[in-house]
């Protein structure tokens, strides 16, 4: 099954903001080059465009026409404590277009990651959930985070099994997220490998998974410069941890010297690296 890729709070999202700024502030001769706008619209929607993959696939584990207050089959981590407890769900298994509704409502609902999301994500897929080859569409429907509207399609195609034996899958999107507050337009379009390294045999507990990320993705922020991302080291996310555990992020700004995020090898702590411009800062991610 399509399972969590980085689930909340926080996947990619808020580490390239606030180490950005914690960079600006420890360096007292700062390099030239300061520019945080790709990684602060890089981190909303990695963040944003996750999160949906992520409720898309609990929901179609846990069942049908169900709200999150009231799971009929609890497994280890109830679903409310990932969700919140103001979202309902509807979901056709039995029509041979398989169909998945994920609503909101018309105001705000605050979140358990403390996000407030509106509106409805969609999603359809032909085929067995879990089964090599099935992909599963996901689009939006005056869907907001925070007041960002997100906006674009959402493809991921299941591969199968790998050499390894773990399930793989392909995570395009092509989006669009008009920012709140006149706050501008910006792009993502991103192609990802995400293995399922553990987990697959509990499909009803969500904390024993653990996911390895490899891919790449290009934007567009809102004064329309452009940028790239690399993940230069596989990305290790355990579902029992807030952050990423170990991998390496390249994000170059058109112009601009790359810069690098390294989780380390630690373990769960929020413990990184971030370096641009030649200077590395040791972090604490949100």
């Amino acid at each position: 099954m399509l399972k969590k890729q980085s689930i909340f709070p926080g996947i990619m999202a808020c580490f390239f903001i606030s180490l950005s700024f914690t960079a600006c502030k420890k360096d007292s001769k700062p390099s030239a080059d300061t520019d945080t706008a790709a990684a602060q619209d890089n981190a909303m929607a990695e963040s944003s465009y996750t999160d949906a993959t992520t409720m898309v696939d609990a929901s179609v584990t846990f069942g049908a026409n169900f709200s999150f207050r009231v799971a009929a089959n609890e497994p280890t981590a109830r679903v409310e404590s990932v969700f919140g407890n103001c979202v309902t769900v509807t979901l056709d298994t039995v029509s041979s277009n398989r169909s998945l509704i994920i609503n909101f409502g018309t105001t705000n609902c605050l979140c358990a990651d403390g996000r407030k999301r509106r509106g409805r994500i969609l999603a359809n897929w032909t085929g067995k959930y879990r089964d090599a080859g099935t992909v599963v569409n996901i689009t939006y429907d005056n869907y907001f985070v925070n007041d960002n509207q997100i906006k674009g399609t959402h493809k991921t195609t299941n591969l199968g099994l790998n050499n390894a034996g773990n399930l793989v899958y392909k995570i395009e999107v092509n989006g669009v997220i008009i920012k709140a507050d006149n706050g501008g337009e910006i792009t993502w379009v991103s192609t990802r490998q995400r293995e399922w390294v553990a987990g697959a045999g509990t499909p009803l507990n969500i904390l024993d998974d653990t996911y390895s990320i490899t891919g790449s993705a290009n934007g567009t922020v809102a004064s329309g410069h452009a940028y790239t991302i690399n993940i230069t080291q596989a990305l290790v996310r355990k579902m029992t941890c807030n952050w990423f555990e170990s991998g390496k992020i390249e994000l170059t700004p058109a112009g601009l010297a790359t810069r690098t995020l390294d989780y380390g090898n630690s373990g769960c702590d929020a413990n990184a690296t971030f370096s641009i411009g030649g200077v590395t800062f040791n972090i604490v991610l949100p």
